[in-house]
């Protein structure tokens, strides 16, 4: 490996023994210490991108949890550290991690290094702003305002509301209390005793394990969260979700809403939404997307309509720009269709934060929308990354990372002794065994399967010691362990993808 060492970021003598109290603001007029010290951080993260980008780089140098402990002593001290030794704990720091934005790392939904969302969580951290209030973030505030309100109308809604969460599991759990306080506004106030009995949700069985949380949270318990058969390419079966809310009628169970996903985390499947909202119209029940990792779909004009189809008439969408776009880590928004629900659900008219006499218009404070009160900025790259690219650029990078797919499903299908493709990809989910030599002469069967599927975590073992790739692999309940790519990083190209491939079969080989 290339990486370059810890020891070479080393500071000038005069303030390699300085603490942070050297610093500003500790110190009055310590302009240069500071300045030199931020700079060689800044020196080690451009570096550091240098390597991420380097194909003959490593993704990752892997130890051992305990071998770790001992490379690296993490232990917070009871003094304070010198500023050298901070320097060499930030470079040690990204020696050992995995680099999330090479080209060869296709493991995560959310995966790759975009400069520009990168320098905008740069300008976040500096500007240390709670997102809570327009008061105290006015800039940033606005700029929420109005990319939210551009994302609702690229949904297909004029009207509603949106906020930023730490992630797609709490938007999904924003859908489950929205959706209890529609049906049952007086639950805020009464609790449980303003409910006629059990409240059911439904999901596939696909479907994100959040859903099941949410109902855990929420007090619906987790029995209440209904897992729906999904066809063999892992979407929801309408006549089985349609049977479910009747049996849970019959039980005297009140079920309040449907979470379709666009996107399952294994296969990738997309639900049909027009039919589950259709089922939702039928029997009042709220109709949530969580489109966290397929809602970007939403951006392309030749893929929306086969994917998405239907997406306007949801109550409320989960919609992830950490994932297929490729902003910095975090960045979830939820959408609700229904203007000042939002508002009526979640407010707590907290009068010494959140006052209604302030010479502004309060509409513009968020504190009360929400279920936090501090809230992290997760505004400013996606605003930055969006100024950047465009909404065509987005576009672009949805249809370059689908036809990147349909690439690697056209090279597994000319290696048929390798490789067996578990199904036609609907979306940058590819998910496929790899065959070593000695199970190269057996025809395809439930058995080989099995076979298969036990070599995966071993194939895996020796891709982390390695350290030349990362692509995990995944069961989906219908069939074992098999192998699961993610495309969704600008970075990779067809030559990543046939790496990927040669490197797969270099490693398991011999099993």
């Amino acid at each position: 490996m290339s990486s370059v060492h810890p020891d070479v970021y080393k500071l000038q003598a005069k303030i390699a023994d300085l603490t942070c109290y050297d610093l500003l603001p500790f110190k009055e007029g310590a302009h240069r210490e500071t300045r030199e010290f931020l700079q060689k951080i800044v020196d080690i993260l451009l570096d550091y991108i240098e390597l991420c980008y380097d194909r003959n780089e490593h993704v990752l140098e892997y130890h051992s949890p305990d071998k770790l402990k001992e490379l690296f002593n993490m232990v917070v001290p009871h003094d304070g550290m010198t500023l050298q030794h901070l320097i060499t704990d930030c470079a040690t720091v990204l020696k050992y991690g995995v680099k999330t934005g090479h080209p060869h790392f296709m493991n995560q939904l959310s995966c790759g290094l975009d400069i520009i969302s990168m320098a905008g969580e740069w300008l976040t951290a500096t500007a240390n702003c709670n997102m809570f209030t327009y008061e105290i973030s006015p800039v940033f505030i606005i700029m929420e305002h109005q990319v939210l309100k551009r994302m609702r109308r690229i949904i297909g809604w004029h009207s509603g509301d949106s906020i930023m969460s730490p992630g797609g599991t709490i938007s999904n759990l924003y859908s489950v209390i929205v959706a209890r306080y529609k049906m049952f506004p007086d639950y805020k106030v009464q609790g449980q005793k303003a409910l006629p009995g059990e409240l059911v949700i439904f999901t596939t069985d696909q479907g994100h394990y959040s859903m099941k949380m949410a109902a855990m949270i929420c007090g619906l318990g987790t029995s209440n969260c209904i897992y729906v058969k999904s066809d063999k390419r892992g979407k929801m079966i309408p006549s089985e979700l349609e049977r479910h809310i009747l049996e849970e009628k019959a039980k005297g169970k009140y079920p309040i809403m449907v979470n379709g996903t666009a996107g399952t985390t294994v296969l990738g499947a997309f639900d049909p939404i027009n039919d589950l909202a259709d089922i939702c119209e039928k029997y009042g029940l709220w109709l949530h997307i969580d489109g966290a990792w397929g809602g970007s779909m939403v951006l392309s004009h030749k893929h929306r309509t086969t994917r998405l189809q239907g997406i306007e008439r949801a109550n409320s969408i989960t919609w992830n720009p950490h994932k297929l776009m490729g902003v910095i880590l975090q960045c979830s928004t939820f959408h609700v269709r229904e203007s000042g629900l939002l508002e009526h659900c979640n407010r707590m008219t907290a009068e010494y934060l959140f006052m209604t006499d302030k010479f502004y218009d309060t509409h513009y404070d968020t504190g009360d929308r929400v279920i936090q009160c501090g809230r992290h900025n997760d505004i400013f790259k996606l605003w930055f990354s969006w100024r950047a690219r465009g909404e065509a650029g987005f576009e672009a990078r949805v249809d370059r990372f689908m036809e990147l797919a349909q690439y690697q499903v056209k090279r597994i299908k000319e290696m048929p002794d390798k490789f067996y493709l578990l199904m036609e990809p609907e979306y940058v989910n590819v998910c496929f065994w790899y065959i070593p030599q000695r199970f190269r002469h057996m025809p395809h069967s439930p058995e080989k399967e099995e076979e298969l599927a036990r070599l995966c975590p071993i194939i895996k073992e020796r891709m982390m010691k390695a350290g030349t790739l990362m692509v995990g692999y995944q069961r989906d309940g219908k069939v074992p362990n098999f192998f699961r790519s993610i495309i969704s990083q600008d970075a990779i190209t067809e030559k990543d993808i046939d790496f990927m491939l040669h490197e797969i079969d270099r490693l398991g080989y011999d099993l």
